[in-house]
């Protein structure tokens, strides 16, 4: 309902790049570019200072940028008003999640919610922790479902589940013997880590330090962006390495990978991240609650 040219404006003053806008708001570069040039045509004057591949707002710009806020917010109270009125729950909702949770707990959740809402569109986004947590910061998605703790307290953290850790090895491995094994076992062995940005990689690292042991003793022999990757390679015999419980379960069931305990065992939370906006679509604030629910009554099994 807004003025297009002033959420073009928007989106791109938000992300600093004209490239990023325009995948954001699936538009080319130069759509984007159009939108700009007429809002700096109506107003008579730049919006951005443009140098060396780089752009920031002029001082007309950062005006606008915040008159602009302070519609779209009165413009999401006004849709939420009415929704609230009519009873309806619809939109498009922008939900992020970091591998392990998108691969293997997402689906679960997300199929119930849209069994109950048909009308709200669901677009998912796949990367690391770190990315998860920039795209939220960026508003680039409207929720974001992460493995790892959140440092930015400009954002609302609210763990949903707890998951647990274990090391993974092939069957035959002298580690399958035992039924728990401390950290410093890892030593031991060559092992297959995560990348870094990965949730399971810091929590793993944090472990580690806190049990006083450093990485830089390690026989590190492969980093994998991919759970399957990391899981293939173990079946491999190429190392051992420390993943969720909940992703393994099929690999448990057919015999190809063996989990083995941590003492003390390992756990993270499973948190979903959104800005601290007063004013939301009513579908996230169903999402949301749904999202709480379904965790509680879903504890140990998937969110």
């Amino acid at each position: 309902m807004a003025d297009r040219r002033l959420q073009v404006f928007h989106t791109v003053a938000r992300q600093l790049s004209f490239t990023k806008a325009a995948d954001e708001l699936h538009m080319t570069q130069p759509a984007v570019t159009f939108q700009v040039r007429q809002l700096e045509e109506q107003f008579n004057t730049r919006l951005f200072d443009r140098t060396h591949n780089r752009i920031s707002l002029t001082d007309a710009g950062k005006r606008v940028y915040d008159f602009a806020e302070k519609i779209f917010g009165l413009y999401s109270e006004m849709d939420n008003s009415v929704r609230e009125l009519t009873g309806d729950v619809s939109g498009v909702l922008m939900v992020g999640a970091s591998t392990t949770i998108a691969e293997y707990m997402l689906p679960a959740l997300l199929g119930d919610f849209k069994s109950k809402h048909p009308d709200v569109t669901i677009r998912l986004k796949v990367a690391n922790t770190d990315g998860i947590v920039s795209m939220v910061e960026n508003n680039e998605i409207d929720l974001g479902v992460v493995e790892a703790p959140v440092n930015n307290k400009n954002l609302v953290v609210e763990k949903c589940r707890m998951d647990q850790l274990v090391i993974i090895a092939p069957p035959g491995h002298e580690l399958t013997q035992e039924k728990s094994v401390p950290l410093s076992r890892l030593l031991d062995y060559p092992f297959i880590c995560r990348e870094e940005g990965s949730g399971t990689r810091e929590v793993m690292l944090e472990s580690m330090h806190d049990s006083g042991i450093s990485t830089s003793d390690m026989t590190i022999t492969m980093e994998l962006g991919s759970l399957e990757a990391i899981k293939g390679a173990v079946e491999a015999g190429m190392g051992v390495s420390m993943l969720s419980k909940a992703t393994i379960l099929k690999e448990l069931q057919l015999g190809s990978l063996v989990a083995v305990a941590i003492a003390p065992p390992i756990y993270r939370p499973f948190s979903f991240v959104h800005q601290k906006q007063k004013f939301r679509v009513r579908a996230m604030d169903e999402l949301l609650t749904f999202a709480r629910g379904y965790c509680q009554s879903h504890p140990g099994d998937v969110i």
